[in-house]
């Protein structure tokens, strides 16, 4: 006679999952509705980039079927991402190099082209030294709260739209912190006189790049050295569209060498993946020894780190990409201003076209893709305060006229379908 086990046995129990008195689910599924009710929820588009074709793109739709589309929201932003020299250094190295780092550095030691990427950059910004983390997102919180921690009785002056990464290294610094008023200079040396006698880290960014606005970075180093004060600065939506070598806005501003910290990404400007900071060999030496964002984490591929490289040195050379960057950012500013949609004014390659209202915003970009196959993910509260929902469009060198125009005629059908508000509309700024 075969075995039989009754209802309750534990083969049984694993098969339908482990029996609780609390429905955990319902939690998730409860904390999902309230997203879905407050119109937030996300959804991402399965979209497969085309080599050499950028910025073209397979979409595959929710039925199964694939169609081509154009991409306006791409964070990589010269098409570096596709650059031969680019593709060329990340196969040939993970021909010679397999293709996973090994491991965390502190166990697998560190591979060849990572070593020679970290003096890259430390050269791209004239400092001593540089590290190398997996994401700049850890970059910013390993960075940031490691410092902080390192330094005794430190205070975090931190600029009210600093990123979430920022934000998350405050926090996990545990030190106290003040906000200053976005960009306000007048405010921040109000806290560093408040501050008299007290080490403090100012953490900010260069490029905005939300409303695409620009820190004064030479006045805050100015109140960082009238105070004594350290001045950390995230440079990610900077980083090679910006200076003679892509050193950033710093470098742009010639102030580059009067800031401590310079944080950026490898996955924008320079079109792979991963983050850094640069400084002092031994603030490095001591993040690196410190940082359990360092320590903890499988480094990046030597095949990454090879791209990467080749694409900063590619951009120290080069200010093509950089010009025509440049000039078709302006190019589609000047067609959606004339075309009476709501362009919010920047003085960077950042273009948010506001909507004000997160449905329709979602609304929007649906609309954009499904008749005009052109895809711009909404952006919606938390990354903006409520009220600024807007489509941010980021045009590349490869976004040519003849796409400005077609952008531009699908934008107008569907402002005009949905009945969206037009150019002149007020919307807050103020950051919650």
């Amino acid at each position: 006679m075969p075995e039989t086990r009754p209802a309750s046995s534990p083969a049984h129990a694993h098969a339908q999952g482990p029996v609780r008195g609390n429905d955990y689910e319902a939690h998730f599924q409860g904390a999902l509705a309230r997203l879905h009710g407050e119109r937030r929820y996300r959804v991402f588009a399965d979209i497969e980039r085309i080599a050499g074709r950028f910025p073209i793109a397979n979409w595959r739709r929710p039925d199964g079927a694939t169609s081509e589309i154009t991409v306006w929201c791409s964070n990589d932003y010269l098409g570096m991402g596709q650059h031969p020299e680019v593709v060329a250094a990340l196969t040939d190295t993970a021909r010679r190099c397999g293709v996973g780092a090994g491991g965390t550095r502190n166990i697998a030691g560190n591979n060849s082209p990572l070593v020679d990427l970290e003096r890259e950059l430390a050269d791209l910004h004239g400092k001593e030294a540089g590290l190398v983390f997996t994401s700049g997102y850890v970059s910013n919180q390993a960075g940031i709260s490691t410092i902080a921690k390192l330094i005794p009785d430190c205070l975090i002056l931190s600029d009210a739209f600093n990123h979430n990464s920022m934000i998350e290294g405050v926090r996990h610094a545990g030190c106290e912190k003040r906000i200053f008023r976005h960009n306000d200079v007048a405010h921040l040396e109000e806290l560093l006189i408040a501050a008299a006698g007290r080490n403090v880290l100012i953490a900010f960014e260069s490029v905005y790049s939300m409303d695409g606005d620009v820190a004064p970075i030479g006045a805050i180093c100015d109140l960082a050295e009238k105070y004594g004060a350290m001045t950390y600065l995230d440079e990610v939506h900077a980083v090679g569209l910006y200076g003679p070598r892509g050193g950033g806005m710093a470098e742009r501003q010639g102030v580059m060498h009067r800031v401590d910290v310079i944080e950026g990404t490898l996955a924008k400007g320079f079109g792979c993946v991963g983050g850094y900071i640069t400084g002092s060999a031994a603030l490095c030496d001591a993040v690196r020894s410190f940082a359990p964002g360092f320590i903890f984490t499988t480094a990046i591929p030597p095949a990454i780190a090879a791209a990467a490289r080749a694409s900063v040195r590619y951009l120290k050379r080069s200010n093509g990409e950089r010009e025509a960057h440049q000039r078709q950012a302006a190019a589609t500013k000047r067609a959606l201003e004339e075309a009476g949609l709501p362009v919010l004014a920047t003085e960077t390659h950042i273009v948010p076209v506001m909507v004000g209202d997160a449905e329709l915003c979602k609304a929007a970009a649906d609309h954009l893709l499904e008749r005009h196959a052109i895809y711009i993910q909404p952006i919606n509260y938390p990354t903006v305060p409520r009220g600024t929902e807007r489509l941010r469009i980021t045009p590349s060198p490869f976004h040519d006229d003849a796409r400005i125009a077609t952008l531009t005629a699908a934008l107008v059908e569907t402002w005009d379908t949905l009945d969206l508000p037009r150019a002149g509309t007020v919307f807050a700024q103020a950051a919650e």
